[in-house]
């Protein structure tokens, strides 16, 4: 079978379920991606790409929300493709300014900032905590926060049960 997606096929993070896209508007529906801001067009961000640990925090978003959302049967399904696709997905898309200088976009928005926070250049002279910078765990917490303070109880109770990944 060829390749169909418009993510890096020979990305190392491809490996992990992780797809690595070089525009922030993938024509694909994943659970989650991450930006490679030196592939595409327009850059964006920064050169530096995740680290070991942030790219096994991005593989265990995308299985957190495998395994919330989706049934043992479909999860299957899913599992014998390289990378999880579903076209109810609303794909969280991740950048990387600089270290521990993360941001995201969902696919579905249409108005408003392109990556919240948004990218350093358009910080200045900003201040507060919708600025960042903010590491990738903080931003992941943020996309996991739905009308509250804090992330939901799913979240970190999955965040809990995976201290290998997010720490103690």
């Amino acid at each position: 079978m060829s390749w169909p997606y418009d993510a890096n096929q020979h990305d190392p993070m491809a490996s992990m379920r992780v797809p690595v896209i070089a525009t922030p508007y993938p024509g694909w529906k994943y659970i989650a991606a991450y930006v490679d801001v030196d592939a595409g067009p327009i850059r964006i961000g920064s050169a530096e790409r995740p680290t070991h640990a942030e790219a096994g925090m991005l593989a265990s978003f995308i299985q957190e929300y495998r395994e919330y959302w989706f049934n043992e049967s479909y999860q299957a399904r899913l599992l014998q493709r390289p990378l999880d696709v579903d076209s109810g997905c609303n794909t969280a898309i991740f950048i990387k300014y600089g270290p521990d200088d993360w941001g995201y976009r969902r696919d579905s928005w249409r108005y408003g900032p392109d990556f919240i926070p948004l990218a350093p250049g358009l910080r200045e002279g900003r201040t507060g905590d919708g600025y960042g910078p903010k590491t990738l765990e903080r931003v992941m917490d943020h996309v996991h926060t739905y009308g509250g303070a804090q992330p939901s109880d799913r979240w970190l109770r999955w965040k809990a049960a995976h201290p290998e990944v997010f720490g103690a």
